[in-house]
């Protein structure tokens, strides 16, 4: 009996290990590393970089285009030998670009941190430009193309143009965004916030401003709430805020013939431009007003210092723009409206990718050409 008992009780405690075996036996999937997480913080393609906690998204496109009647990439034949019409004009350009565009987002403790980062590579096709004695010098590499054939040791190229087996870099945006603050290259403060050319192929339209290419800046931005916020901004004038400023010491025929009425007279740079807006956006659209100041700085009346100089002269532009949503016209249709005032600050009326010289001609020009000068 004794035995039995023993038997009894103890076949619960085996079945349990019998059971504890064949569990054991089984494969077990493991668990499927996530290297790449989604950020789901900021928006759709954002994934956390592996390791930290800063969000990053990348974009960009690539773009293959012919233009015709052009005067170099992105514009018209206004002036040299595209304004002329004559035997060196070319009829289009080509060019082959791609963009590359980097966006992080980090949390902190004290807001988030932003940086943005934007640049296109391209190649672009030259062009031929005559140098006066009966030969043409192609802009896009080192060779001059004359009677005897191509020398070259002997021209001077353009590799911005479009170098060959060059090409260029340009950087459209890099800055940091911090607790209102933003510091970098992007676009002026002053300007509308839509491009200033139709279908992102035409650069001679003027107007203020533009949000092609951005421009150094240190800017703080007050968020008031229900869409309106205003922007004191200084930016550095150097690469687009400029416009020409003649000294007519240096004017030609042949110079007022290309748009250049004297020689251009800029002085270094002495403060950056002031910018201040105020923007209000809803669902209507968007209106905005932006004021700037610019000082003109002119350089010496001769070759130096001892020559003297005029005094500086500050200019201004005041702008006004509004942009109204889904018009009758069809489905997500806008009306965009701007204008733009300028006193010795003419730049802000032709925005950064416009001409500010033109100069254009029909007809013969002299005796034994085929038309233009």
């Amino acid at each position: 009996m004794k035995l039995a008992k023993s038997l009894l009780l103890g076949s619960p405690a085996i079945l349990i290990a019998f059971g504890g075996a064949q569990a054991a036996d089984l494969p077990v999937k493991a668990k499927a590393v996530e290297y790449v997480r989604i950020c789901s913080l900021y928006g759709a393609g954002f994934y956390y970089i592996p390791g930290t906690d800063t969000c990053i998204k990348l974009g960009g496109y690539l773009r293959a285009e012919v233009a015709l009647n052009s005067g170099g990439h992105y514009n018209g034949q206004f002036s040299s030998v595209n304004g002329s019409h004559n035997g060196l004009t070319n009829y289009y350009t080509t060019r082959s670009r791609a963009d590359l565009n980097i966006d992080t987002r980090t949390a902190t403790e004290y807001g988030v941190v932003r940086t943005y980062f934007d640049a296109v590579f391209t190649w672009t096709s030259g062009s031929y430009t005559g140098v006066g004695n009966g030969s043409t010098v192609y802009s896009g590499s080192p060779a001059v193309f004359n009677a005897a054939g191509p020398n070259l040791a002997g021209g001077v190229g353009n590799p911005s143009d479009g170098g060959i087996s060059g090409g260029s870099l340009g950087v459209y945006y890099a800055f940091i965004q911090f607790a209102g603050f933003t510091m970098g290259k992007t676009v002026s403060q002053f300007d509308a916030p839509w491009a200033q050319y139709p279908g992102n192929n035409f650069d001679g339209l003027v107007g203020g401003g533009g949000t092609t290419t951005g421009v150094n800046q240190f800017t703080y931005t007050f968020d008031f709430g229900q869409g309106v916020s205003a922007s004191l901004s200084a930016q550095d004038p150097a690469a687009y805020g400029q416009t020409n400023v003649w000294n007519a010491t240096g004017t030609t025929a042949s110079g007022i013939i290309g748009g250049a009425y004297g020689s251009n007279n800029i002085g270094g740079s002495r403060s950056p431009d002031l910018i201040g807006a105020v923007r209000v956006d809803q669902a209507w659209g968007l209106f905005q007003v932006s004021v700037a100041a610019h000082d003109n700085v002119v350089g010496y009346y001769g070759a130096n210092e001892t020559t003297g100089s005029p005094g500086d002269k500050w200019g201004y532009a005041v702008q006004g723009a509004l942009s109204i949503k889904n018009i009758p016209t069809g489905a997500g249709d806008v009306l965009n409206i701007q204008g733009v005032y300028t006193n010795g600050a003419s730049r802000y009326n032709f925005q950064s990718l416009a001409n500010t010289s033109y100069s254009m001609f029909s007809g013969a020009g002299r005796v034994g050409t085929d038309g233009g000068l």
